[in-house]
C-alpha cells in the first residue's frame, strides 16, 4: 500500500498528538499515584500520613500545568537549590509536551475533517503502524532493564545530575519511588497502544464499508 504526502503528514501529526496526550493524561491522572500510595507503602516508607502525601503530590502535579504560574512550594518538604531547579526543568519539559498536544490536536482535527470528506482513510493504517512501533520498541528496552532505562532517560533530557536526589536535602524523593514511574510508563504505553489499535480497527471498518457500498 502506498501513502501520499497528506497521509504521511497527518499520520505524523496524529502520532505526536497520541503520544503527547498519553503523557499528559498520565501525569495528571492522580488516581494512579493515590493507588500506589497504598500499593507501594509510600506512607510507611516516608513516615507521613496518606492525606499529607496526597496534598504535597497534588501541589507538585498542579505545578506542572501550563496554566500554573508561580513557584513550587511543598508545605511538608524542604528543597535544595538543585532540587528546585530540577522540578523547574521538569515543568519546562511537560509544558512543551502540553503545548505539543494542543497544537497537534488542533491540526489533527482540521486535517481529519479534510481526509474524511475526501473519504481517504489510509492514514489511519499508517498512524496505527508507526504509533504502535514506538511503545513496542521502548517497552522492550525498558522491560530488559528499567533501572538502566530510567537513568538513560534522565541523561538524555537533563544536562545535569540534579535529578539524583538526596533524601536528606530533598526528602520529597521518599514519596516518589522509582516503581511509581515505571507504572506511569506502563500506563503511557497502554494508552498509546489502545489509540494505535483503534486507528487500525477503524481503518478496517471503513475499508469494509467502502467495499460494501461498492458492491451495492
Amino acid at each position: 500500500m502506498t501513502y501520499n504526502k497528506k497521509d504521511i503528514i497527518l499520520s505524523i501529526v496524529l502520532m505526536i498528538f497520541i503520544i503527547s496526550f498519553a503523557v499528559v493524561f498520565t501525569v495528571f491522572f492522580k488516581q494512579l499515584y493515590y493507588f500506589d500510595i497504598n500499593y507501594l507503602n509510600i506512607d510507611k516508607i516516608s513516615g507521613l500520613s496518606v492525606e499529607t502525601i496526597k496534598e504535597n503530590y497534588d501541589i507538585l502535579i498542579n505545578y506542572q500545568s501550563i496554566f500554573y504560574q508561580g513557584d513550587l512550594n511543598l508545605p511538608d518538604f524542604t528543597m535544595s537549590v538543585a532540587g528546585r531547579i530540577h522540578f523547574q526543568e521538569v515543568k519546562t519539559i511537560f509544558e512543551v509536551i502540553q503545548v505539543s498536544m494542543l497544537i497537534s490536536g488542533i491540526i489533527s482535527i482540521i486535517l481529519l475533517i479534510k481526509r474524511f470528506k475526501e473519504k481517504e482513510y489510509r492514514f489511519l493504517r499508517l498512524t496505527g503502524i508507526i504509533t504502535i512501533l514506538i511503545p513496542s520498541i521502548l517497552g522492550f528496552l525498558v522491560a530488559i532493564d528499567f533501572d538502566q532505562a530510567f537513568i538513560i532517560f534522565h541523561k538524555l533530557f537533563f544536562r545535569n545530575d540534579f535529578w539524583i536526589f538526596d533524601y536528606r536535602t530533598d526528602p520529597v524523593i521518599t514519596i516518589l519511588p522509582e516503581t511509581f514511574f515505571m507504572h506511569c510508563f506502563i500506563l503511557i504505553v497502554l494508552i498509546i497502544v489502545v489509540f494505535a489499535l483503534l486507528c487500525l480497527i477503524f481503518y478496517r471498518y471503513k475499508q469494509k464499508q467502502i467495499i460494501s457500498d461498492t458492491n451495492l
